[in-house]
C-alpha cells in the first residue's frame, strides 16, 4: 500500500517578481546591478546568494543573515526563490518517492527518488510531455507541452533535498548521490537548458554533485550526442531495446530519423567514454517482442567496439500498455548471454510501480494549450 505524504505550504512560481533559480551567477549580478546594488558589490553579492540557495538550501531571503536587512528586504521586492507547486506527492511501499509538480497552468512533471540504504537517485524530467511516442513508455502516450527551463530542472532537485531535509549540502553521506535525466522527455531536445541546470547541479560551491555520479538518457538524438561528452562530461544512457531496425522503428520512432547504425556510431565516437566510464544501454524486456537468444546475441554483435554496459528493465506496464513484460526466465537467459561476452548486464529490480513511478510509468495530466489560451 502506497502512502500519500504530507505537502509543505510553497509559494506559486506565477510571480510577477524575477526566479533566482536556474540562472548562473553572472546572471544574478547583473540582477542585482538592475535593482541598484552598487557595481563594486555584486560579484560579491552573488556569491553570498549562491550559497544559500544552492548549498544552505534557503528559500528565503531573510534566511540570509550575512546580508543586512534593508537589502534582504530589497531581494524580496524583487526576486523569489520558489520551488514550484508540489501537486502530490507518494511514498513507495519499497521507500521510493514521487512527486508531481506544477510550473504553472498545466505544466506538471514528475519526479522519482529512489533510495538505497546509504544513497539514493533522483530522477528528473526534462520536459513536460514528450514529442517521441516510443511505444512502450507511458509518458510517450502523453502529447509534448513545453521544454522546462533551467529553473525548473534544478528546482526538482531542490524540492528533492527540501523534502529529506538534506541541507546544508553534505560532502559525504548523501541521500540524493546521483542525479539521472530519465525522467519524462528527451533532454537532447532541450539541451541547452539541461546543460544550464547540469552545470549549477555540478558546481562545487552549492549542490556540488559531481559529473561522475549524472547520467543523461537519450532517446537518440544522434547530433547532440557528442556535445554531451564535450560539454558536460555526464554518464550517457542510450534507449536502445531492440537490435532491428523494423522493430526499432515501431518501439522508438526516433529510429527512423537515425537508425541503429548511426546511433551505434555516434556511441563509438563518444568523448568521454572509457572502460572505466561506459556507455549504458537500456534495454526494456518486453515478452515475444525483444527478449529471445537471437536478441541477445545480436546485441552482443552491435556493441563490439564500444566501452558499455547493458541495463536489462522488466518493462513496468501501465493502463492500455500493449506490452507485457518477459519472463524471469527469459531475462535470466537474455543476461547470461550478454554477461558471457564480457558486458555487465545487471537485471534492474522495478522501483515504485505501485505509485507508477518505476521506469516507464510517469505521466502527467498536461495538455497542450492553444498559444492564445496561454497568452
Amino acid at each position: 500500500m502506497s502512502l500519500a505524504v504530507d505537502i509543505p505550504e510553497v509559494a506559486p512560481v506565477l510571480d510577477t517578481r524575477r526566479w533566482l533559480i536556474g540562472v548562473t551567477r553572472e546572471e544574478i549580478a547583473a540582477a542585482l546591478a538592475e535593482i541598484g546594488v552598487p557595481a563594486r558589490s555584486t560579484r560579491m553579492r552573488a556569491n553570498q546568494l549562491w550559497h544559500w540557495i544552492y548549498y544552505r538550501g534557503a528559500r528565503s531571503f531573510a534566511d540570509m543573515t550575512n546580508i543586512s536587512k534593508d537589502l534582504r528586504a530589497e531581494l524580496e521586492t524583487h526576486f523569489h526563490l520558489a520551488r514550484g507547486t508540489v501537486v502530490e506527492g507518494l511514498v513507495s511501499t519499497d521507500r521510493t518517492r514521487k512527486w508531481v509538480m506544477s510550473f504553472g497552468p498545466n505544466q506538471e512533471i514528475e519526479t522519482v527518488l529512489i533510495p538505497e540504504d546509504d544513497r539514493g537517485a533522483l530522477c528528473v524530467s526534462s520536459q513536460v510531455g514528450c514529442t517521441l511516442n516510443c511505444r512502450f513508455c507511458h509518458t510517450g502516450t502523453q502529447p509534448w507541452v513545453k521544454n522546462l527551463s533551467a529553473g525548473e530542472i534544478v528546482a526538482q532537485v531542490l524540492h528533492a533535498r527540501d523534502d529529506i531535509g538534506e541541507w546544508p549540502s553534505p560532502k559525504e553521506g548523501r541521500m540524493i548521490s546521483n542525479i539521472v535525466l530519465m525522467g519524462m522527455g528527451e533532454p537532447l531536445y532541450n539541451y541547452d537548458n539541461v546543460a544550464k541546470a547540469l552545470r549549477i547541479v555540478m558546481d562545487q560551491e552549492g549542490i556540488a554533485i559531481s559529473k561522475r555520479r549524472i547520467t543523461l538518457s537519450t532517446s537518440g538524438v544522434v547530433p547532440e550526442i557528442a556535445r554531451v561528452g564535450e560539454d558536460l562530461g555526464v554518464g550517457l544512457a542510450i534507449s536502445l531495446h531492440a537490435v532491428r531496425d523494423d522493430l526499432r522503428d515501431e518501439l522508438v520512432p526516433l529510429n527512423r530519423k537515425y537508425p541503429i547504425k548511426d546511433l551505434l556510431n555516434a556511441c563509438r565516437h563518444f568523448p568521454s567514454s572509457s572502460n572505466a566510464r561506459r556507455i549504458t544501454f537500456e534495454y526494456v524486456m518486453l515478452k515475444d517482442v525483444n527478449d529471445s537468444p537471437a536478441d541477445a546475441r545480436e546485441l552482443v554483435r552491435l556493441l563490439q567496439g564500444i566501452p558499455a554496459k547493458v541495463n536489462l528493465i522488466p518493462f513496468n506496464a501501465w493502463p492500455g500498455a500493449a506490452y507485457e513484460c518477459s519472463t524471469n526466465a527469459a531475462i535470466a537467459a537474455f543476461a547470461e548471454i550478454v554477461n558471457d561476452a564480457g558486458y555487465a548486464s545487471p537485471v534492474r529490480t522495478p522501483r515504485g510501480r505501485d505509485i507508477m513511478a518505476a521506469c516507464g510509468q510517469l505521466k502527467s495530466a498536461s495538455v497542450k494549450q492553444r498559444a492564445s489560451a496561454v497568452r
